[in-house]
């Protein structure tokens, strides 16, 4: 059969098979231009899911004649002056957008530059070029979209669907760009210069409402790394990944690194099934990644995978891990969380919670639960290293928003703490709070490992073998010793004690997840199943009556704790119910 070359429409067809997957496509190619033009208002209009009609307007810089003449041609673009492929600094670059779309639609342009005597419009089905009355900025309308590939409008979902996909898109650009404005449908609206604690309400939800941690880690010594935005609590999650809103550059990306980072942060706190919200704007020097990796532009490729990974692992780690105590002293950022004041003056305020004498608000003593045993228990290991204070001997005592988490009240139902701020009545679990406090216990002990007289042979084939190897550094630090034994098969040396597992699914498991993404979270994942069975089987349980003393004990070193807003579960430790809800509840507003 002989060698032919493709026709240019049909060249563009399959072009526009790999750039314009759905209508949702062709509306992130063109408001990625728009931005590159500039522009700080896009206007979109979308009919039938866009497989009738798709508008973008913008206002920035337009184009001229001569540019819009090349616009529609293969490969042609403004935005790679040095040619230099690994130093790209615009959304879009490769050229291949206006034409792919233009092959499948019915696309005219109008577009005009500032200060320029007329517009100018391109019918580009024939190319003609002529003036219009268009003043500024740029217009592009795409119509009956695959009208010219019948066969691929089968593919297309209904038109909700379709318009789901496209609302997704313009979301994530509002959140990669929050000082332009979006409006899609004239529905959906993003103001330009929106505070971006206020975008990520508009587009998360009003949940989010004091429920997301600030991030903020500058390690310009480190390869020139920043990652900054936002992440919600572990008690804040989905049941899909929908809402997490990951950047690199400034572009919207889905990338394996990153997910599996976000997920390898949350390991401990969230279970494994859910997911956290996270708006994250990872910056890297534009040499240390490839984002010319497909047509669609949402893959990139590091240079140092493995490197960012852990930088995002360890400044997620370190904004979860602040305790109650960091985040009054530090003032750290929790956008609208309730706040915890303090009262340098030592003086109470007028609406402060005043009980005296502490009273226990609970049910009857259980004669089968109190006993001096239990007590001894707690007093003795678990509350060892607390600073705890006793309730009434001083003046200081009636300050209540000296703790974070205020003073105690009592206990109710033998399983909650209550405790008061100035401003707030605290509903504490004693079994998620405890729980949390043992792990972290537990967590931050040296790993003891057990050497074994005969290695455990586990049988698996060659290229399984190197993709654990490649692990195997990572396996050493979690006390598991590990080695090739031959071409197929690893020989463990050394295994965390008391660890009897099914090593040869473990390895399996971790073969795949690096192969898949080039790291493995297995590991990591079992060591914390079984901390947190041991934290959750040795720890205060519900139904177990406690005296002031422990409460207090208890409430003190969770506020101390890293964590420990949620149980290892995820479940919340602790709840604030600030006055004014309670007024409400009286209405006494």
């Amino acid at each position: 059969m002989p060698v032919r070359v493709l026709p240019d429409f049909l060249i563009n067809q399959i072009a526009a098979g790999e750039v314009v997957e759905r209508p949702a496509s062709v509306v992130k190619e063109l408001v990625e231009n728009a931005l590159d033009a500039g522009a700080d208002q896009i206007m979109i209009d979308v009919a039938d899911g866009g497989r009738t009609m798709i508008s973008v307007i913008d206002n920035g810089s337009g184009m001229q004649c001569d540019d819009l003449k090349h616009c529609i041609l293969r490969h042609a673009t403004s935005k790679l002056p040095d040619d230099d492929l690994l130093n790209i600094n615009f959304m879009g670059f490769r050229g291949e957008a206006l034409p792919s779309i233009a092959s499948v639609s019915d696309m005219t342009i109008d577009t005009a530059c500032v200060g320029a005597e007329n517009g100018w419009q391109l019918d580009a089905n024939t190319g003609d070029i002529r003036p219009s009355d268009w003043e500024c900025g740029t217009r592009i309308r795409v119509k009956n979209l695959f009208g010219r590939t019948p066969a691929r409008l089968k593919f297309l979902r209904g038109d909700r669907a379709e318009m789901m996909g496209v609302l997704d898109v313009v979301k994530r650009l509002a959140m990669a760009r929050s000082d332009v404005g979006f409006t899609l449908n004239n529905k959906w609206r993003f103001p330009k210069n929106q505070d971006i604690i206020e975008r990520i309400t508009t587009v998360m939800g009003e949940d989010v409402r004091g429920k997301m941690l600030e991030i903020n880690t500058d390690s310009s010594t480190v390869d020139g790394m920043r990652l900054s935005g936002f992440i919600s609590v572990p008690t804040l999650r989905r049941a899909s990944s929908i809402d997490q809103y990951l950047f690199v550059n400034g572009r919207p990306v889905r990338d394996k690194v990153l997910i599996g980072a976000l997920r390898a942060a949350y390991m401990d706190v969230m279970h494994a099934r859910e997911f956290p919200l996270c708006a994250l704007y990872l910056t890297v020097p534009s040499r240390s990644v490839d984002v010319n990796v497909s047509p669609a532009k949402t893959d990139v490729h590091f240079l140092e995978p493995t490197h960012v990974r852990s930088f995002i692992i360890k400044s997620l780690r370190d904004a979860l891990a602040r305790t109650m105590v960091d985040n009054v002293e530090n003032k750290t950022n929790i956008f609208f969380t309730p706040q915890i004041k303090e009262f340098k003056n030592n003086s109470l305020p007028k609406n402060a919670f005043i009980f005296e004498p502490v009273l226990h608000i609970c049910e009857p003593i259980n004669e089968s639960i109190k006993n001096d045993d239990c007590k001894e228990n707690l007093n003795a290991v678990f509350f060892a290293d607390t600073i705890s204070q006793k309730i009434s001997d001083t003046a200081e005592n009636a300050v209540y928003n000296e703790f974070p988490l205020g003073r105690i009240i009592g206990q109710i139902g033998n399983k909650y703490i209550l405790a008061a701020t100035a401003d707030c009545l605290v509903v504490v679990d004693q079994h998620a709070a405890h729980e949390r406090i043992t792990y972290e216990r537990l967590r931050n002990r040296t790993i003891k490992g057990q050497p074994l007289l005969t290695p455990i042979v586990i049988s698996m084939r060659a290229e399984d073998v190197m993709a654990v190897l490649s692990v195997a550094d990572e396996m050493r630090m979690a006390g598991l010793h590990i080695e090739a034994f031959g071409d197929d098969a690893i020989a463990i040396f050394e295994k965390p004690a008391d660890w009897d597992l099914n090593w040869s699914d473990l390895f399996g498991s971790i073969a795949a997840e690096v192969r898949e993404y080039g790291h493995s979270s297995q590991l990591g994942e079992r060591l914390h199943l079984k901390l947190a069975n041991y934290a959750c089987h040795h720890s205060v349980r519900a139904g177990q009556r406690l005296d002031v003393n422990q409460m207090d004990a208890l409430l003190r070193d969770i506020e101390r704790t890293t964590r420990g807003g949620q149980c290892n579960h995820g479940r919340p430790v602790y709840k604030f119910i600030p006055l004014a809800e309670m007024d409400s509840w009286f209405e006494r507003i």
